[in-house]
């Protein structure tokens, strides 16, 4: 049985309200700017829902984690830096207004959610996507051992959240996290004890547990 069920995308930035207006665009949400510099964009359906949060630390190293977008075509990135030739790749890795690294796959049918999936670079893909999985719900699929997917995760309307091999070794915070909020019955110390760790209890200024999984990437964890 899952422990958790997923709530939200959150995305660190330098300037939240300027990440916010390019993602509220970019994905057609509506832009939310909240009264402590932070936004949040939300879509129509369940689980729409990007929190921009407001950091001091500017972007150092490629995202760990980070987002891939459906779109028409290419143009509205034309203003940004391409990472990616264009037809290299099945999509094409762009650079956001603050150097996070997003990538787009071109669609000619009509797109229903722009937002497509959460990717994950990871040393054991195949082992941290059984434990999230586990956690949160889904049908899990390996492809190989490079590669593994979660469908269908209950609360989110994303493709899948996609676990992709690396031997680089986590060095500083993601920028690109999700929220979840516990399940009837279950507590922080369930997580624990399957094995993720707690970074930052709740106190007079947050009302969340922040958390890492197994491979020390972060999520924050609020109550039903």
């Amino acid at each position: 049985m899952a422990l958790v069920t997923y709530k939200a995308v959150c995305i660190d930035a330098l300037d939240a309200a300027k990440m916010g207006e390019f993602w509220a665009r970019t994905l057609d949400y509506d832009l939310e700017t909240l009264g402590d510099g932070d936004a949040v964009i939300r879509g129509p359906g369940e689980g729409e829902e990007i929190w921009i949060n407001t950091v001091s630390e500017p972007k150092t190293v490629w995202h760990r984690v980070h987002l891939d977008l459906r779109q028409g075509s290419l143009q509205p990135f034309s203003e940004l830096e391409q990472v990616s030739k264009t037809g290299e790749f099945a999509w094409t890795t762009f650079r956001d207004p603050e150097g996070g690294e997003f990538c787009v796959f071109v669609h000619d049918e009509p797109i229903k959610h722009r937002l497509k999936d959460v990717v994950v670079q990871a040393i054991d893909p195949t082992a941290i996507s059984r434990w999230w999985a586990d956690v949160m719900g889904g049908d899990l699929n390996h492809v190989d051992p490079d590669y593994s997917h979660i469908d269908d995760v209950p609360g989110s309307s994303l493709e899948s959240f996609d676990f992709v091999v690396t031997t680089k070794p986590k060095t500083v915070k993601n920028r690109v996290h999700w929220d979840v909020t516990l399940n009837q019955g279950v507590t922080v110390d369930g997580l624990v004890a399957k094995g993720a760790t707690v970074l930052r209890a709740p106190d007079h200024q947050i009302r969340w547990t922040v958390m890492a999984d197994p491979e020390g990437n972060e999520f924050c964890v609020f109550d039903r």
